[in-house]
């Protein structure tokens, strides 16, 4: 790009200008997403993969490559990376196993056929697409437990916004949904973990040193940073000390997530890590104070993560085979999600409505799932014809729900808006969360909030 006066503008002007458009389209994007009762997330994969080549760069002059010119995508895979990091530790702040102490084995073993099921068909995918898919310096072993373990996810942080916004809160559907994604997705990011590690590790010794320091890590953050973090936020968050009590969370963060770079497992997993250890005690203090500021700060940087995924997403240059195996990778994405979700619940004694509409919910991939692929692409575990048809997918699947629950007759757009304004009310926006207390054929049990 040049300026009015021919000179070529300066890297950090191009970037702010890219950042402008990218927040202009994502908002004129959620617009017409909102219409079709889908969740920002969906229109901001929409954004990333059409301001791409896929759609932008169908038209004359390279358009994709103009406004986004390869010496820009660093710095702005930098901002990207700032609100990503915010997002997995509001994530991981989010899930909160200690409520399913005491809630019975049956969810235990939904949300363990929830994962195993579409991982077996993710990995069976995997096995035929390694020869036209794989990497050379990736064997099929990592290459197939990779692709399970994204095949197996549920996005659970998008999964809770579409449970508000459709008023399945308190229903058993949505509570079961709620549950079983929490419990998955610890096991999915523990299993993709090992694999960073055996994909980044240059031998059998770099491996098991990986693996000791991950451990090593793991105990650090659970007897060393929780208790800090619970005397920090057991002062309080008063007028004088908030401001350093955000400095505090957000620097470490931070430095958790510099930590898990260094030890060679990705700088996601820290923050996702720093969230887990963060004492659940809520007040509106904390929330308004703390959390609030974090939320918007990463709502607001997330589309630039969907945009420069994006820029990696050729749907024009899949061809015919692709297509072809764009097809098997969703049918098996998403019967792998039904089968093992829909059909045990129903055995479980959900009726065949609400075991469909937990399956739908289960089959939501949304930004957990990029964030997942951005790790395999990074990592090169994937060739950018596969990472193409895997955000295509993750984009179907999570698409998919909305109109699921609304032709179940569950959800609606009555119920959102209910939703957003008690979203507005509670700290953390979201609604308190109930699981079955004996398994889903049986009464239900109040939990406190999410976090």
């Amino acid at each position: 790009m040049a300026s009015a006066s021919g000179e070529a503008l300066p890297l950090e002007a191009i970037v702010l200008i890219d950042v402008a458009i990218v927040l202009l389209a994502g908002a004129a994007m959620a617009r017409f997403a909102r219409r079709l009762h889908q969740p920002p997330v969906v229109a901001e994969i929409a954004v990333g993969i059409l301001l791409g080549p896929s759609l932008l760069g169908l038209l004359p002059g390279d358009l994709p490559a103009r406004i986004f010119p390869d010496e820009a995508r660093p710095l702005l895979g930098a901002v990207s990376q700032v609100g990503l990091v915010l997002f997995m530790f509001l994530a991981g702040w989010e899930l909160d196993l200690t409520r399913l102490r005491g809630r019975g084995r049956a969810v235990g073993a939904l949300a363990a056929l929830a994962m195993a099921v579409p991982f077996a068909l993710g990995a069976g995918a995997a096995a035929l697409l390694y020869a036209s898919q794989g990497t050379d310096d990736v064997g099929t072993g990592t290459f197939v437990l990779y692709l399970g373990t994204a095949f197996s996810i549920t996005a659970f942080p998008v999964l809770a916004r579409i449970i508000r916004d459709g008023g399945l809160s308190t229903s058993r559907a949505g509570t079961l949904a709620m549950a079983c994604a929490a419990i998955g997705d610890v096991v999915a990011w523990c299993v993709l973990v090992l694999v960073v590690a055996v994909a980044g590790a240059g031998g059998t010794g770099e491996f098991f040193s990986v693996v000791a320091l991950t451990l090593a890590y793991g105990v650090v953050m659970a007897f060393a940073v929780r208790p800090l973090l619970a005397r920090a936020l057991l002062r309080g968050p008063g007028d004088a000390a908030k401001g350093a009590l955000l400095v505090l969370i957000v620097s470490g963060v931070f430095v958790s997530s510099f930590v898990t770079s260094w030890i060679g497992i990705h700088a996601i997993f820290g923050a996702f890590a720093f969230g887990l250890v963060m004492p659940r005690r809520r007040t509106p203090a904390l929330h308004h104070q703390v959390e609030a500021p974090i939320e918007k700060v990463s709502v607001l940087l997330l589309p630039v993560f969907f945009v420069v995924t994006g820029l990696s997403v050729d749907v024009g240059a899949l061809g015919v085979s692709g297509l072809l195996a764009l097809a098997l990778i969703v049918v098996c994405a998403v019967l792998g999600k039904f089968a093992g979700a829909a059909l045990p619940a129903r055995a479980a004694g959900l009726s065949w409505r609400e075991a469909t509409a937990f399956g739908a919910l289960m089959n939501t991939r949304g930004l957990t799932e990029l964030v997942i692929l951005g790790i395999g692409r990074e990592l090169d575990l994937i060739s950018a014809q596969m990472f193409t048809m895997m955000v295509v997918m993750a984009l179907v699947t999570t698409a998919m729900a909305g109109p699921l629950l609304r032709l179940l007759g569950m959800g609606g757009g009555a119920a959102g808006a209910g939703s957003e304004r008690a979203e507005e009310r509670a700290p953390g926006g979201a609604a308190s969360v109930v699981v079955p207390a004996g398994g889903p054929g049986e009464g239900t049990g109040p939990l406190p909030g999410p976090r």
